[in-house]
């Protein structure tokens, strides 16, 4: 009897749950096709492309030739402007991540835990103000900027009053490395940084650090962005419990002593997310280059994100863009993962296994004294 129940129960719920897959599909159905048909199919034309000699006319299926690895030789291994100004927008884009990623993740974690304290009063005044940069246009943004660093801008007339003549910023393509050598007086390279090296450009020219146009725009970048990253800093604050706080009081930590012991630790998961949304966008940056002049001046503020761009639709050359996207957006990935790599949790394994020991040992042992002592009383 018992079995009979069990085997109706099973045809029961069986029954019951058998459509669940089939109508599971269907209710998701609408969003695979949408982004299949708006997402997955335009990577896959755009990577076809970049194997093609496409020259933007009618559909690239049907009006191009497959040519193999060309495009990317151009961009990558064969001597010419293409593979110069790669070079050029990679170097430029290297030392814009390298300063901005860590300036903007600093900046807006210390803005965090300052909102966050509940003896600031007007918390909510100061997290919209500091939010607000974020939700405004980069076009209105970047216009505002053009007209604060203008040779006669408000921002030289500040530096005026200190007696520093300040540099005509957004129009100076000179290195600020390349200064500070100029100040010690190395004017020319070296020998030894003077021949050509990776991507058609000199050792000299990747170490000549970002352009002082550049520099404005790594301001620009971490002004309007380090809000948001703000935001999700405060929201990671806000769910460590208030018990951990006072423990580590408790125990004579000071103010730095718990945070880089006690909340820095406890924010990592958001710290990563953070520091990859930065690298990721960081590697985007276009609206920008864009509106001061497509890379002038010289081309010290050319990315890769927008010569892919104009290749493909000022110089026409569809398939070499294609390939600068991709090639972008393999060193997106890999930096990513390598991010990954790094901030990885090291607490697994044999090591994780030695640690919960040594942490068992250390919570009995403690227990042990507190026994011995209460028997003492």
């Amino acid at each position: 009897m018992a079995r009979t129940l069990t085997a109706g129960a099973r045809g029961s719920r069986g029954g019951i749950r058998s459509g669940e897959a089939k109508f599971g599909w269907l209710f998701i159905s609408p969003a695979i096709i949408i982004i299949g048909l708006f997402l997955v199919v335009p990577i896959l034309l755009a990577l076809y492309v970049s194997f093609s000699n496409w020259n933007g006319l009618g559909s690239p299926i049907g009006n191009s030739k497959v040519i193999g690895t060309g495009n990317y030789e151009k961009v990558l291994i064969d001597d010419g402007l293409s593979k110069s100004d790669f070079g050029t927008s990679i170097r430029n884009n290297l030392y814009y991540v390298l300063l901005v990623v860590p300036l903007q993740t600093t900046l807006a974690l210390f803005l965090a835990v300052q909102v966050n304290r509940r003896v600031l009063k007007g918390r909510g005044l100061f997290r919209t103000a500091f939010y607000f940069p974020s939700v405004t246009s980069s076009i209105a943004i970047t216009s505002i900027f053009l007209f604060l660093f203008t040779a006669s801008g408000a921002v030289n007339s500040v530096l005026q009053w200190f007696g520093v003549n300040g540099p005509n910023w957004f129009n100076d393509p000179s290195g600020v490395i390349h200064n500070l050598l100029a100040g010690a007086g190395v004017t020319s390279a070296p020998a030894a940084l003077a021949g050509e090296g990776p991507l058609g450009i000199s050792w000299w020219e990747w170490l000549s650090g970002p352009s002082v146009a550049m520099s404005t725009l790594i301001i620009l970048a971490v002004f309007t962005t380090s809000g948001t990253f703000m935001l999700l800093f405060i929201a990671a604050l806000q769910n460590i419990s208030g018990e951990i706080d006072e423990a580590a009081v408790m125990d004579g930590a000071g103010g730095l002593r718990k945070f880089f012991s006690v909340t820095l630790p406890m924010l990592t998961p958001t710290l990563f997310t953070v520091l990859t949304l930065g690298l990721i966008g960081s590697w985007q940056l276009f609206d920008q280059v864009a509106l001061t002049g497509g890379g002038a001046p010289g081309k010290t503020v050319l990315t890769p994100a927008y010569l892919a761009y104009d290749t493909s639709f000022t110089e026409l050359k569809w398939g070499q863009g294609a390939a600068i996207s991709f090639i972008l957006f393999v060193i997106i990935v890999a930096l990513t993962l390598f991010q990954r790599y790094v901030l990885r949790d090291r607490d697994v394994g044999k090591k994780a296994e030695r640690n919960r020991i040594r942490r068992d040992a250390e919570i009995h042992a403690s227990a042990a004294r507190a026994t011995y002592q209460e028997g003492l009383k």
